[in-house]
């Protein structure tokens, strides 16, 4: 028989926190069970626009020194803590590079920190595929969650604060799993979308999406050469919550599709040819500079074997992405 469980989200307010959240709010209907979720946010008004009720919000900021204490003080003893809060938009990053590290590294520090106090079931750290940096794969091979060392990332370029960040993050996360033996286990997502994007997003495959919207041909800011790894939105919370339940402590998952593996190119061509119907094209327009933050060409093909081990597996095509953020 399943029993209610207590959960702390952070990024209530973003894609995968918000999706996760109401994922648990529908099981906990189907089950007939009220799980207690309790989510720290910086942004009360949004909060309580995306969740009028069935969360119980907490506005902090995350970064904050002391915000450790002022969780084990307002939030006490949880079950189960998904750390989600990141900053996402490419052109904040190489705005921002500063600010972007500091969210990163502070944030999973302070929620570790709240972890060794609270002692939790289980904690998931959201990371990125970024972390493997720009890799090679030959035909046929994946890469594996203990490959990230492969991968380079460039130190002296602003827009790899964020890989960089992720990379002193997940560090962070095994180093409290020795030290302080927190259960923490780290999913690394491919790039993730469908229902529930922001109509707002400016990430790539959301303007791919807005052209199919307005008949507009897909303008291309770089050759598109750079491999793409991509995974539904349901399929990533399916593989969370496994990672959560089932995971092993201080281990690393990479949640992805293999099937949605692909370039920008090919991803573009598919979405004019099958999303729109052959009504638009693709054209270029390439700039001199970066001025966008699109991450550094990769061939980088995931590898989704460890988490399918623990009997995960994925449904959400490409197309079934597009179809439902549509």
């Amino acid at each position: 028989m399943k029993t209610a469980k207590t959960y702390l989200i952070t990024g209530a307010t973003g894609y995968i926190g918000s999706m996760l959240i109401r994922f648990l709010l529908q099981t906990e209907e189907q089950d007939n069970i009220r799980s207690y979720i309790v989510a720290p946010v910086r942004n009360m008004q949004k909060a309580l626009r995306l969740f009028p009720e069935g969360v119980e919000f907490l506005q902090m900021d995350l970064c904050d020194a002391g915000c450790a204490e002022q969780l084990a003080k307002a939030a006490g003893n949880v079950d189960y803590i998904i750390h989600c809060a990141s900053i996402t938009a490419s052109a904040e990053m190489t705005a921002h590079p500063v600010e972007v590290t500091q969210s990163i590294v502070n944030t999973a520090q302070n929620v570790l920190e709240y972890a060794r106090r609270c002692r939790p079931e289980s904690i998931v750290y959201l990371s990125s595929m970024e972390v493997y940096g720009s890799i090679g794969c030959a035909e046929g091979e994946r890469v594996r969650e203990d490959d990230v060392s492969r991968g380079k990332v460039q130190i002296l370029n602003t827009r790899s604060c964020y890989p960089l960040g992720k990379r002193m993050a997940e560090s962070i996360c095994y180093s409290y799993y020795k030290e302080y033996g927190v259960p923490v286990k780290i999913v690394r997502l491919a790039q993730t979308f469908g229902e529930g994007v922001d109509a707002g997003d400016q990430r790539v495959f959301s303007q791919f999406a807005r052209a199919v919207e307005s008949g507009e041909d897909i303008v291309l800011h770089t050759k598109g050469a750079s491999m793409g790894n991509y995974c539904g939105i349901h399929d990533a919370i399916s593989g969370i919550m496994t990672v959560l339940k089932n995971g092993a402590d201080g281990e690393a998952y990479n949640v992805v599709n293999e099937e949605n593996t692909m370039t920008i190119r090919q991803m573009a061509e598919l979405v004019a040819a099958k999303i729109a119907g052959g009504k638009i094209k693709i054209v270029y327009d390439i700039p001199d500079e970066n001025r966008y933050g699109y991450a550094a060409d990769t061939g980088l093909k995931l590898s989704g074997e460890k988490l399918m081990a623990l009997g995960w597996r994925p449904t959400e095509s490409l197309e079934d992405m597009y179809r439902q953020m549509i």
